[in-house]
């Protein structure tokens, strides 16, 4: 295995590139009792569309999803009872991009391993028991549909984007789940759950090499193909809506505004966009900007109001919102505020402390096992390493942010989402 040293960080890890295609990481934590497992695979909510043998396959709406909740299904019961009995505590998630299957233990550490890495890589659905799931998570969506959250999110995607099915929730609606049969599930879980489509990150103090020769023992052999995805037209242009809202049953409007941007592809770039993108969203709207504590003090905002960057599946956007009495005054103060500081410049020592809580907060960040495995396999899945991630937020300047302002923080390509109480 491949050994590499993050000194600023104290940080290390080994790699290795199995001969089935898996990619194995493991970052050592020497004394620590807890050890933990994240078996991933970049294989998400708007992974619908997809090439295989020279073929375009359409899958509906919840696939991956709906895949997550049936892998614990085994032909002898249920591999969640299996590692809870064996002291691991299992979980796992579906993203736009990503479906990943983790635990976390003090002992069996090694057969605990071996259980995730079975039961994530051999499927087993009946006709029945995708009938009842189907029934489970219909009661999900429903429940979702039904929070104003959910609704504001959604109602902002939909609005800026015309294709890209990032626009469409991951779990899929009603109408979406009840199109997936048993063999829908079985086709997309060859696909995309072979093992040179996922990756493997230990964190805990293990021997490096045992990861890879428990892998390469479970797990198939040879690679297979990766599959060709899309994600629909490009998008051009204004948004679909320049304004979405609905009646719901909250005290004061909530709104969340954003914009459609144009994402870096893959790779380093895609980290140091990330990162720009976060700290200028810090800079306009964040805790100690101008504009929080101008419209604070004026009681237009309170302080759930955040702002956030997002990227995935080809799309990107900026995201900020909260509760208001009057969302329209906000939107336009922001606009203005993003006007003023593109024009202006950054204030240099907002961005210094901006840049400082960044680091700081990346580096707290590693004491959660969970968070170091997350963001080294979400890096693999697009091109970069995550623990690079330091040493470019300290090298972002205000040429870097004014780059941001003026390339991608286009006021025609924003739009806005809000709920009125009834």
């Amino acid at each position: 295995m491949k050994r590499s040293e993050y000194g600023k960080i104290g940080e290390q890890i080994y790699t290795d590139k199995l001969s089935n295609g898996l990619s194995v990481f493991v970052i050592p934590k020497p004394g620590f009792h807890k050890k933990y497992a994240f078996f991933a695979t970049d294989y998400g909510g708007a992974d619908r569309r997809f090439r295989l043998g020279g073929k375009w396959i359409d899958t509906p709406a919840g696939v991956a999803h709906f895949l997550e909740h049936k892998m614990f299904d085994t032909k002898d019961g249920s591999a969640l009872e299996v590692l809870s009995a064996n002291g691991a505590n299992p979980n796992a998630f579906t993203s736009v991009d990503i479906t990943a299957y983790h635990f976390e233990c003090i002992d069996n550490f090694p057969e605990n391993l071996e259980t995730l890495l079975s039961f994530v890589s051999v499927p087993y659905f009946t006709p029945d028991s995708v009938e009842k799931e189907q029934g489970i998570i219909t009661q999900e969506i429903r429940m979702v549909e039904d929070e104003p959250d959910f609704c504001l999110y959604y109602g902002l995607l939909k609005s800026l984007f015309h294709y890209n099915p990032i626009r469409d929730p991951v779990a899929g609606t009603v109408e979406s789940i009840a199109e997936i049969t048993a063999q829908t599930l079985y086709d997309c879980h060859k696909v995309f759950y072979d093992p040179s489509n996922m990756a493997l990150c230990v964190v805990g103090d293990v021997d490096p090499s045992e990861i890879s020769e428990i892998a390469q023992k479970v797990l198939q052999k040879e690679p297979g193909p990766i599959p060709e995805r899309d994600y629909g037209k490009p998008e051009a242009g204004p948004p679909l809506k320049p304004v979405t809202k609905k009646s719901m049953e909250v005290s004061l409007p909530i709104f969340v505004a954003g914009c459609r941007l144009e994402p870096a592809a893959h790779g380093r770039d895609f980290l140091q966009f990330d990162i720009v993108s976060t700290l200028t969203l810090e800079l306009l709207f964040g805790n100690s900007s101008p504009f929080f504590i101008n419209l604070y003090a004026d009681g237009l905002l309170n302080a759930d109001f955040s702002a956030s960057f997002d990227s995935a599946a080809g799309a990107a956007y900026t995201i900020f919102g909260g509760e208001t009495r009057d969302p329209e005054r906000v939107y336009a103060e922001a606009k203005d505020e993003i006007f003023r500081v593109s024009e202006q410049g950054p204030d240099e020592a907002l961005l210094m402390r901006i840049k400082k809580a960044a680091i700081g907060s990346h580096i707290r960040a590693l004491n959660s096992f969970g968070a170091i495995a997350t963001s080294i396999t979400e890096g693999h899945f697009r091109g970069y390493d995550a623990f690079e991630a330091p040493d470019l937020l300290e090298k972002v300047t205000s040429d870097d942010v004014m780059h941001f302002l003026r390339a991608s923080l286009i006021p025609g390509n924003m739009a806005l989402s809000v709920i009125d109480p009834i």
